[in-house]
């Protein structure tokens, strides 16, 4: 089963981005973002894409401008997420035929980025605005747009944002910190499932 889960690499290398993410998705985490404020980033990206493309939504994060979009575009990646909301990255990335996941913290920004085309939103970020401000902004936006959460979830607070109306979550240090090795991420990322399962799968 494939669950609404970003997993955020940032500071992966390319050394480790297979290993780590081989890793995640035994574990079951399919969807994986590597920042492009990583180290060698695109080269993480393209290993992964080509190791991985057709098992994981494959992608890059931090995205802020149209040509980054087509650096990324070049490895086969199929998902930009940015965090912040420009209209421009959006165009970008649907004209790659890629999934566009831009950042809003208001309702302004959720809907311009729904009017850019955005397939997506990440409520970004998501430790300022908290789930009761994701609760009132859920009351405005179309109930069938996907808003992700992300930053400050954890496997703790899951059931809040879920409760609250997320339909999925960007995962950063709670899965990986630069260093960590590929078995520390295997187990953070089942005990994550393990807690999404029993929290939001209802």
């Amino acid at each position: 089963m494939s669950r609404p889960l970003i997993a955020i690499l940032r500071g992966i290398t390319p050394t480790e981005a297979l290993p780590v993410a081989g890793a995640l998705i035994e574990a079951g985490v399919t969807r994986i973002e590597v920042p492009l404020n990583s180290p060698e980033p695109l080269d993480s990206i393209a290993r992964m894409v080509t190791a991985y493309g057709s098992d994981a939504l494959i992608g890059a994060g931090t995205v802020l401008t149209p040509g980054q979009v087509r650096q990324v575009a070049a490895t086969g990646a199929r998902l930009i997420v940015s965090p912040n909301c420009d209209p421009a990255v959006i165009a970008a990335s649907k004209s790659a035929g890629m999934d566009s996941f831009p950042g809003v913290m208001t309702p302004t920004e959720a809907f311009a980025a729904l009017a850019a085309g955005a397939d997506g939103l990440k409520l970004f970020p998501g430790e300022l605005i908290g789930p009761a401000g994701l609760r009132a902004m859920r009351a405005v936006l179309p109930p069938e747009v996907p808003l992700f959460a992300v930053g400050g979830v954890s496997a703790d607070n899951m059931a809040d944002w879920h409760r609250a109306g997320a339909a999925g979550y960007g995962i950063g240090s709670a899965l990986y910190k630069p260093g960590d090795s590929a078995a520390t991420v295997a187990a953070r990322a089942r005990e994550l499932i393990a807690r999404f399962d029993g929290a939001c799968a209802a």
